[in-house]
């Protein structure tokens, strides 16, 4: 069968984690597929800020775009702007759905400081921790896997869950958002969690800082005709934007 290039990178990464220095001739035999393909995910993934390339293989760079602790530092100013006006949406005794991402957290953050009434649904371990002592909010972590590196839950074990709740709104961020595709993200298990959930949540709203928009990743979670609204930091490329705006997706900009 073959494999997707999502899925290469994904096991390139496990190595990666599991040995920390890989050659090309190791992930070859270890995967399955030829050192030609593998080169050129291993530039690819280096252009990502995913690995270091070496003479014939790989090592991973200690704090990469996939460890949750490098990616809660990466713009957050540009974040916690984006959570703000993300907090005007949510509404007394509303169900929402926060993602694993650092950005969730940030709005999980600023939903612990408040008085709102609301019960959440998260897949971030990070996010339910930060929410679980406060009386007015109902947190309810999906049960599933737990991702090395990223605090959160991969797979759709525990997604049974979500038969009894309605999730009004979905806060979601991404790794990337592509003009081709939509929203985008590297880990394939995680991807495979958000597209059920995508499916099931009335709105989606996406969480972008500008860094990621135009850019691409592993998988897609998100089509144009499934998300309902961007937050973002700066104004969107006019040829992006009248894509959006075909699709009826609000763009705010903040």
């Amino acid at each position: 069968m073959k494999m997707f290039a999502s899925e290469r990178r994904n096991k390139i990464i496990a190595l990666l984690q599991e040995q920390k220095r890989i050659t090309v001739k190791d992930i070859s035999s270890q995967i399955g597929v030829s050192e030609a393909t593998l080169r050129a995910d291993l530039n690819k993934m280096e252009n990502d800020g995913l690995l270091t390339r070496t003479h014939g293989g790989a090592i991973i760079n200690e704090e990469n775009e996939t460890s949750f602790n490098a990616r809660k530092k990466r713009n957050r100013e540009e974040k916690v702007q984006i959570c703000n006006k993300a907090f005007e949406l949510i509404e007394e005794k509303q169900c929402i759905l926060l993602d694993a991402s650092s950005t969730a957290l940030e709005l999980a953050r600023l939903l612990n400081q408040s008085s709102k009434r609301v019960t959440v649904v998260t897949s971030g371990i990070q996010t339910a921790f930060e929410l679980k002592d406060n009386p007015d909010i109902t947190t309810i972590l999906i049960g599933g896997v737990v991702t090395k590196k990223s605090a959160s839950i991969e797979g759709t074990l525990g997604i049974d869950i979500l038969d009894n709740v309605n999730i009004d709104i979905m806060f979601t961020s991404a790794n990337a958002f592509s003009f081709e595709n939509g929203l985008e993200d590297f880990n394939l298990y995680e991807v495979q969690l958000k597209k059920d959930i995508v499916r099931r949540a009335s709105k989606v709203v996406a969480l972008i800082d500008s860094t990621k928009i135009g850019k691409s990743s592993s998988a897609v979670f998100a089509k144009f005709d499934q998300i309902d609204r961007i937050i973002t930091d700066q104004p969107i490329d006019p040829l992006f934007n009248s894509k959006l705006e075909s699709h009826q997706i609000e763009t705010i900009v903040v």
